[in-house]
């Protein structure tokens, strides 16, 4: 599998920029793109939500599980970080004849695989950590492969209809993943397995199913440190739509993570459940907020198709998250929080219906769509590991460490500014 293409380092390609498909995608590859999101989604998020706690706790002394369990997956969120762009980069630059997408897509999610066995068979902490970052870097270059299909494949009329699809997945796979941790609670290793073979059928249909080409010769220099540290970059002075985009996905994706985030300790805290009792309402709460997804996905997919219009719709579904979290930070019963996860589900599925369909509209060249929808990868995952970082400030205004009211209000209020960082989007409607 070749990666350096034979341009001279610092000279301008003449090589042909692809065209944005004309050709409307079929059933076959929107399916093939959504079962790809969901195998590898599921194999990544079930470890994230459930199975890796159970599998430090089975190996770890009760007093140094949290630390234990706080090492293996902040090693895993910062790999994630970094190996979505750099594989994505490293993909978009594949010259093998087999194309440059399957390659990343394949050979990613057998390596995620058994990185997801050495977890599931491993007897210590660093034998964990090293699974997961195998299992995380692997499966992130299966996602920088997956996420450039929309622009690669998908025509603009379709995108808002796909890219709900395909967002909605994450969430689909977050229930399922549960469900499968549920049912095989007494062998935590087909917990780890199962996930992860759903990841590898899922990627080996899209690659069958899907059109893919060598990366163009001559369109990029040779891959060097440099290029390596332009795999985090998109220059926002040549760029600004871009960098509207990343900023306001970051700050949405910022009020998202508060939620997902604090909702099991809110519900213990304020709501008054215990610990035996709050996974079932974490549970009942998740399914309620994925139904509303799934709707909010489907609706706004359709509407932003049919009007050729992105931005309204992102500010719309901005504001229904904003107003989904304000619901939550004044809830004081379990029946007002699931009608603000509800609120806040369809929110979330509007975005997802076209956050990436605007993504792909601001790319600065098509033939670097993995490598740039990497770097807007960064713009979901930081959040999730600065929230827990500042939540607790938020927590103690007024004294104690309980005022959920001011965290959620925070990420309402981020949201807010998140829909307004959009309009000021130039090329896009």
């Amino acid at each position: 599998m070749a990666v350096i293409p034979d341009a001279a380092p610092g000279t301008e390609s003449s090589a042909p920029v692809p065209s944005i498909p004309s050709q409307p995608a079929s059933g076959t590859l929107i399916f093939g793109l959504a079962f790809a999101q969901f195998g590898v989604m599921l194999s990544l998020l079930t470890p994230v939500m459930v199975t890796l706690a159970l599998r430090v706790a089975q190996i770890v002394p009760e007093d140094d599980r949290g630390a234990a369990l706080g090492q293996v997956l902040s090693l895993g969120a910062v790999l994630a970080m970094i190996g979505n762009p750099v594989f994505g980069s490293l993909s978009d630059r594949t010259r093998s004849r087999f194309g440059r997408r399957r390659p990343w897509l394949i050979g990613g999610m057998t390596a995620g695989f058994f990185g997801l066995l050495v977890v599931a068979l491993g007897g210590s902490v660093p034998v964990l950590m090293l699974g997961w970052a195998l299992a995380q870097l692997g499966g992130n270059a299966a996602v920088s492969a997956v996420t450039a299909g929309v622009p690669d494949l998908v025509p603009e009329q379709q995108r808002g209809k796909v890219s709900g699809i395909i967002g909605m997945m994450t969430s689909v796979a977050m229930v399922f993943g549960t469900v499968l941790a549920n049912a095989f609670d007494d062998d935590l290793a087909p917990a780890f397995l199962v996930p992860g073979a759903f990841g590898l059928a899922g990627v080996v249909y899209l690659a069958c199913v899907m059109k893919d080409r060598p990366a163009t010769p001559g369109a990029f220099p040779p891959y060097s440190a440099r290029e390596f540290l332009r795999s985090f970059w998109v220059s926002p002075k040549r760029h600004p739509d871009f960098a509207w985009n990343f900023a306001g996905r970051f700050l949405v994706f910022v009020g998202m993570s508060c939620v997902t985030s604090y909702q099991v300790y809110f519900l213990m805290d304020r709501l008054g459940y215990s610990e035996d009792e709050v996974s079932g309402k974490v549970l009942v709460g998740t399914l309620a907020m994925v139904a509303a997804v799934i709707a909010g996905s489907l609706l706004g997919g359709v509407l932003s198709d049919r009007s050729g219009r992105r931005k309204p719709y992102v500010l719309g579904a901005s504001l229904v998250l904003a107003l989904g979290l304000f619901l939550v930070a004044t809830a004081q019963s379990f029946t007002l929080f699931i009608v603000a996860m509800v609120v806040f589900g369809f929110g979330e599925g509007l975005y997802l219906s076209v956050d990436v369909a605007l993504a792909a509209a601001v790319l600065p060249n098509p033939e670097e769509a993995a490598k740039d929808m990497g770097v807007l990868n960064i713009a979901n995952a930081l959040p999730q590991s600065l929230v827990p970082i500042g939540a607790p400030a938020l927590l103690a205004i007024g004294g104690g460490n309980e005022n959920y009211g001011a965290l959620f209000l925070f990420g309402g209020v981020a949201c807010v500014f998140g829909a307004l960082a959009v309009q000021f989007i130039r090329s896009v409607k």
